[in-house]
């Protein structure tokens, strides 16, 4: 904590300024008596973060602090900066082999969790596909060299020139999602010679509730995603795409019914309801698309492994009938991804605020980052934890609200969150279980610059995304002269 902000006489100042009757400690933290809404379900004796939150190669060195990889996080956030995404290489390395394990050739990762060259090398190095959803996606995954084969092309609205590029290269399969692209391809092959004949799934909307947030359940019925079986769609497009006169070759199915499922039993109730289309058929792929959940914080409960999954979905296949002879894929990415990062951020001003109506005091702990870097939270009130990477092992007893720096009141990284009681100003604040859809979302809201990645492993780290600057927020723009009739 800076001098300005370190004396007991500067917090009671702010403290009478905020209408706090009981004297703040001097990082900031209410008395321990007080009534807290951030204190949520748990006592304010919180215990330290679990371990289970963190990567595989976490460790706790000397001083309590936090070390991934065989490298200090304090170190990569000081020659970094912050905020900063760190990996560990090596637990996304064994999640990988994990998947390819549980499912066999044709597992792919899911990039729409996380996207860069270094990611897209080692899913291909450690012997999965890897599925695109736009042709930015494709594009890194190419420059990654990672062979057009081995890439599978998703997109529930496909333009001409993602389908260009992707018949240029000789993409490994296209996953079909609408009678209009069945279409657009349909033109595309009357006139282009593409790299092979274009092999293709159909996108099937099964019907299926899952207990996940609305936002991304994917295989009810009212969805924009897939073709309806209830309806018959999917069944039409199947003769469409087998016709002798289809220009493509039908192999297989696929389906994707929502993300941050726990209960394996959804994906059965799929394959009831997909298996007599892929038995009457005679088709020789199924994939049943990604959604397995992770744990985001302590209290949930630990999640069904790569490998449980895999074998439930295939013990419902055979019992549903599909033959073995079906291969049967699926498309991981939060499974492979979330917890193998922590975001670190700087902690820059803590601010206690008085709330009449329940008698009780919110803390906020603004940080140098927020919903440019981790949207989930605004966009699907979902919940995360905070710790210090000094502490690792301390109790949190300090009833916190970790916001960002963005000019939105939705702008809340963590919720109920706990830390340490000495938290101050200055410190290294990191949120764990933030590898999937965090830098995938991230966005230069009040012109932000998004964080640096960073892989740690063998006691050593490397940028594999650079921190953007202040130039790069001026790359894209255009100096035309104004149009003469809007200069007065």
């Amino acid at each position: 904590m800076s001098a300005f902000g370190s004396s007991a006489s500067y917090w009671r100042q702010i403290d009478r300024r905020m209408g706090v009757a009981e004297p703040a400690t001097l990082d900031g933290a209410v008395s321990a008596g007080r009534r807290t809404p951030d204190a949520g379900v748990t006592h304010q004796g919180m215990a330290p973060l679990s371990r289970r939150l963190l990567p595989d190669t976490a460790e706790v060195v000397a001083g309590d602090s936090l070390s991934i990889g065989g490298v200090e996080v304090a170190t990569v956030a000081e020659e970094v900066g912050t905020p900063v995404f760190i990996y560990d290489e090596e637990h996304l390395r064994s999640r990988c082999r994990e998947a390819r394990r549980a499912f066999g050739d044709g597992v792919s990762f899911a990039s729409k969790a996380f996207l860069c060259r270094a990611m897209a090398r080692i899913a291909n190095d450690e012997g999965m596909m890897i599925d695109v959803a736009s042709g930015g996606e494709l594009y890194v995954a190419l420059r990654a060299g990672v062979p057009p084969e081995r890439l599978v092309m998703h997109g529930s609205n496909k333009s001409t020139d993602e389908l260009v590029l992707a018949l240029d290269v000789g993409i490994g399969r296209i996953v079909v999602d609408s009678f209009d692209e069945i279409e657009r391809l349909n033109r595309l092959l009357g006139r282009v010679a593409p790299a092979t004949r274009p092999r293709v799934l159909v996108r099937v909307n099964p019907g299926v509730e899952v207990s996940t947030h609305a936002s991304i359940a994917t295989g009810r019925e009212d969805s924009k995603f897939g073709f309806s079986l209830v309806s018959g769609a999917a069944a039409e497009a199947v003769d469409l795409l087998a016709s002798r006169h289809s220009p493509v070759d039908l192999v297989g199915l696929h389906t994707h019914i929502g993300s941050q499922i726990f209960d394996l039993s959804a994906f059965g109730r799929t394959i009831d309801s997909l298996a007599p289309l892929v038995v009457t058929t005679g088709l020789t792929e199924l994939c049943v698309g990604g959604g397995l959940g992770v744990a985001y914080t302590g209290d949930q409960r630990e999640p069904p492994s790569l490998a449980d999954w895999a074998t439930a979905v295939r013990d419902a296949c055979r019992v549903a009938g599909i033959p073995d002879s079906v291969r049967i894929t699926a498309e991981p990415g939060r499974a492979v991804a979330a917890t193998s990062a922590v975001t670190c951020y700087r902690i820059g001003a803590i601010k206690s605020v008085p709330l009449p109506s329940t008698d009780g005091v919110r803390t906020y702990v603004s940080v140098d980052g927020g919903m440019s870097d981790n949207l989930r939270p605004a966009l699907y009130d979902s919940r995360y934890e905070a710790f210090l990477p000094r502490a690792v092992t301390a109790s949190r007893p300090f009833a916190v609200t970790v916001a960002g720096k963005h000019c939105e009141s939705g702008d809340i990284l963590v919720r109920n969150g706990h830390l340490p009681q000495d938290a101050a100003v200055g410190d290294l604040l990191a949120t764990p279980v933030t590898g999937a859809y965090g830098y995938a979302m991230a966005s230069n809201y009040n012109k932000l610059l998004r964080p640096p990645v960073v892989f740690v492993g063998d006691g050593r780290y490397r940028v594999v995304t650079r921190g953007e600057t202040y130039e790069d927020l001026l790359s894209l723009d255009v100096d035309e002269p104004a149009l003469s009739h809007c200069v007065p």
